[in-house]
């Protein structure tokens, strides 16, 4: 959505503002009025796209400083903390400083490689007919990637398990 600013003289302003309030006020006059002379009729939409919410809080100086320390520990703004605390409380997701959220991507991208080799050997168990050594080997590969597998994935849970306390309120 584009914003257009202008500069007109005060009188026209008080004037416009006195016909556009009887109309719904200045912007949707000026949306109307450019609707018509674009020669087009209302746009296509008919509606301004909705805007995030916003929410303005007032905190003490205390809080304020806290808020700022809180959030600059974890790599976010305080508007990043605070709706991360809302999201949380709301929705039960964790949001994760910028360095842990690299860090929890590569792990999934072991985990899936893992997975991948995991689904090979799998595949190659059961399709070929193999005896001895070479069958145990590839038993005892599997079982390796097994303990690895639940090594990334007890990582990934302490981690979503942590972040989750972190943003838990106590009462």
């Amino acid at each position: 959505m584009a914003n257009l600013s202008i500069r007109v003289a005060d009188d026209l302003l008080a004037r416009f503002d006195a016909a556009a309030g009887a109309q719904g006020g200045r912007a949707p006059t000026l949306r109307r009025l450019m609707d018509q002379a674009a020669g087009e009729g209302p746009s296509v939409s008919g509606r301004l796209p909705s805007r995030p919410l916003k929410l303005t809080v007032r905190l003490a100086e205390e809080d304020g400083d806290g808020l700022v320390r809180e959030a600059a520990a974890m790599g976010l703004t305080p508007n990043g903390w605070a709706a991360a605390l809302i999201r949380r409380r709301l929705h039960g997701r964790p949001t994760f400083p910028r360095g842990d959220a690299s860090a929890l991507l590569a792990v999934q991208g072991e985990v899936r490689r893992i997975g991948v080799n995991v689904n090979q050997i799998a595949r190659a168990l059961n399709t070929a007919v193999m005896e001895g050594k070479v069958l145990d080997l590839e038993v005892a590969y599997l079982a390796d990637l097994q303990t690895e597998l639940r090594a990334h994935m007890s990582t990934l849970r302490e981690a979503f398990e942590g972040n989750l306390a972190y943003w838990a309120v106590e009462l």
